[in-house]
């Protein structure tokens, strides 16, 4: 990845936190990011991510703690924060009724680019995000979702931060869109030494983009790594059993509490942990057989950060988001993080 690892491009969160009422949203966070890396930040509905990326940004103030980013303090030196930093949010709207290059350019103007020199940047960017090929009178608002993404992009893009934040950049979108954000994202961060704070719903984009990651559940960090050093955390193999009703899975959870200390079930499957899986799949087997639980199928494959999601939260990801792509509202907690 880049190279570019001074305190400019880099992150630092401190005991932070951020109390709505008695809620504590964000819960004594401390974290540390180099320049020039790509940080991926994961959490199920309400665990407290946006919350974070939002004081992060300067949007929010925190209730206690200090961070930094690109070396500024974001209490003290707020507008310094915003000079270095990108930021592509969910809830950042476009202006239907102007074209991509009317919008990049009152952005580059925004940020004090004389009109000539926004001009050229509009033109750039809209090459650089693949929206070139467009009919430059088509405007925002006749955008595909996947364009869309790419315009916000563009846009975060247009006074060359040094940090980059992308809230769930590729929710909903087709893989081949998805693919094509990704792939920006990399070259962004290799070519440039771009740090990119990374937040998805995906744990794939994670596992594929980071070179670090960190859970936050309940307002917490509860596991931090590269997705190497978490998967091989979890153990080294999982036995995933798969069953025809729910209730099936739910009783072999029970019947095999014995045979295994590390489970967790999600509908019709129970995944297992084991050292060696191979040596544990007789006595599996054996023992659903005595209790009469029938089985459907059975793989063995290597840990995935789902299952580093699963065991340090208790829940999946992505079948916890909506199809908003919202962080939920049924609580709140969800409400406000």
């Amino acid at each position: 990845m880049g190279d570019h690892n001074g305190e400019e491009r880099s992150i630092t969160a401190e005991g932070m936190r951020r109390d709505f009422g008695a809620l504590h949203a964000v819960d004594g966070v401390d974290l540390e990011i180099p320049g020039g890396r790509i940080f991926g930040f994961l959490g199920p509905n309400g665990a407290g991510k946006s919350t974070l990326v939002k004081i992060l940004t300067t949007i929010l103030n925190p209730t206690a703690g200090r961070a930094t980013v690109a070396g500024y303090d974001v209490q003290r030196q707020g507008g310094k924060v915003r000079e270095a930093i990108g930021v592509a949010l969910q809830d950042v709207g476009l202006d239907p009724l102007m074209t991509a290059r009317e919008l990049l350019m009152l952005q580059a103007e925004l940020f004090g680019t004389p009109r000539d020199e926004a001009r050229k940047t509009a033109a750039r960017l809209l090459v650089t995000v693949g929206l070139d090929d467009v009919d430059p009178k088509k405007r925002a608002g006749a955008y595909s979702g996947g364009m869309r993404r790419r315009l916000d992009l563009a846009l975060a893009l247009v006074h060359d931060p040094r940090i980059l934040f992308l809230d769930e950049p590729t929710t909903g979108l087709d893989p081949a869109s998805r693919a094509a954000i990704w792939e920006e994202v990399r070259r962004l961060n290799e070519e440039f030494g771009m740090t990119i704070f990374l937040t998805t719903q995906y744990l794939e984009e994670a596992d594929r983009l980071a070179d670090e990651i960190a859970i936050i559940n309940k307002g917490k960090i509860v596991a931090q790594g590269t997705p190497l050093e978490l998967k091989r955390e979890v153990g080294d193999e999982v036995v995933e059993l798969q069953f025809g009703s729910r209730e099936d899975a739910a009783s072999a959870d029970d019947a095999l509490a014995a045979v295994a200390a590390n489970r967790q079930a999600s509908n019709r499957e129970l995944r297992l942990y084991f050292g060696r899986a191979a040596e544990n799949v007789p006595e599996l087997v054996r023992t659903l057989d005595a209790a009469g639980i029938r089985l459907q199928g059975l793989t063995i494959e290597q840990p995935s950060l789902d299952d580093v999601f699963l065991r340090v939260t208790g829940e999946g990801l992505e079948h916890e988001v909506d199809e908003a792509g919202d962080e939920g509202s049924a609580s709140p907690a969800e409400v406000t993080s």
